[in-house]
């Protein structure tokens, strides 16, 4: 017979009154059984079964919770062990020492360890959150504009942003804010060239009454679409560039061009004593005879079209310059034979007549006037 069943029957007292508040309701109920087992007539040995029986479930009971203290310390420990290895870590990414009484030898529990440690902890993780999503904005921005620079078009994701999330210090953020400052002051720098090249085009397209808007399609498409931010790109940048260059030659030779045929009208109206009202429609022609490349000029001042009716106007007053000087050559030959008569000479008339006609119209009138 068990020890428990001998003291159930010697003081009615069990190892199962445990607790000094259960003392009283564990006896009673033992009396209780003890009370119903006498009237239903159960043996010394039935008894010592039954109450074997009961303290075994009682000790699995004991055991289980007993088990499930032992893993809720454990767990306890492993929170702390784990707490301790985050907070160091997020304070080696932040650059923050941390100072907690439970590293200077903290007393107590492993509850009171933690209610000092778990404050710490959410404060950390959400500088970690603050300063990831800082970091995460610049960088995205730094992209951007590397992007932009580099002339892809291809439209950024900030989710593709990988932050290094074991350097989250200040001096990481500080030294991301003036990168990006660097950037922000390289693309406006390109910005600026960009909008004064563009502007340096447009000028030259209105004096030479070119399509700048073809123009500006060409070299890319962002300079005509206004919903497209301005490409800033090296290969936009070269592409401006040389498109200005060209244009600037071509305006140099059309000036040059104008120049020329101004001259020539100058002195075909001088010779032939061209009024002041024709010479009136091509004052915009003639006043571009003493200019500079880089002067101001009109719209379309050195247009196709004007160069195309200066040529026109040119050829017509030599073909009447020509019509002239015949008139001219053939009054003096008449003159001449009219003289080689009034001395008695013979003199070939049409042969003469047939020279001075062709050295007219080859161009060598080096006859006087």
């Amino acid at each position: 017979m068990s020890n428990c069943s001998s003291n159930f029957r010697s003081n009615n007292s069990s190892p199962l009154s445990l607790s000094k508040s259960g003392t009283t309701t564990c006896a009673s109920l033992l009396r209780e059984l003890q009370e119903i087992w006498d009237e239903t007539g159960e043996s010394d040995t039935e008894r010592d079964k039954m109450l074997l029986q009961l303290e075994q479930e009682c000790l699995d009971i004991y055991r289980r919770k007993v088990e499930r203290s032992r893993k809720y310390k454990a767990d306890l420990h492993q929170f702390l062990a784990e707490a301790e290895a985050e907070i160091a870590q997020l304070s080696s990414a932040l650059g923050e020492p941390v100072s907690l009484p439970l590293y200077e030898g903290i007393k107590g529990n492993l509850k009171q360890q933690i209610s000092v440690i778990k404050p710490t902890l959410k404060n950390l993780r959400l500088k970690k959150q603050e300063r990831v999503k800082d970091i995460l904005e610049i960088e995205f921005q730094v992209a951007r504009i590397c992007a932009d620079i580099a002339g892809n078009d291809q439209i950024l994701d900030p989710g593709q942003i990988q932050v290094d999330k074991l350097d989250l210090s200040t001096k990481k953020l500080e030294e991301l804010k003036f990168h990006l400052q660097e950037l922000h002051t390289e693309k406006n720098l390109r910005l600026h060239k960009v909008n004064s090249h563009i502007s340096a085009i447009h000028n030259l397209s209105v004096v030479m009454a070119l399509d700048f808007k073809k123009i500006m399609a060409e070299i890319h498409p962002s300079f005509v679409d206004t919903d497209q931010p301005r490409s800033i790109s090296n290969e936009t940048l070269a592409r401006l560039t040389s498109e200005l260059n060209l244009l600037k030659q071509e305006k140099q030779q059309r000036l040059l061009k104008i120049q020329d045929l101004g001259s020539t009208l100058i002195e075909l109206w001088n010779l032939m004593d061209i009024t002041k009202e024709e010479q009136t429609k091509f004052e915009h022609v003639t006043s571009l005879v003493a200019s500079t490349v880089d002067e101001f000029m009109n719209q379309g001042c050195l247009s196709v079209d004007v160069i195309e009716q200066v040529e026109v106007e040119v050829e017509r007053l030599n073909v009447l310059k020509a019509s002239k000087m015949k008139e001219l050559i053939f009054k003096r030959q008449s003159e001449l034979e009219e003289i080689y008569q009034g001395v008695h000479m013979d003199v070939d008339s049409e042969k003469a007549r047939n020279i001075l006609t062709t050295l007219t119209e080859s161009g060598l009138n080096q006859f006087p006037y």
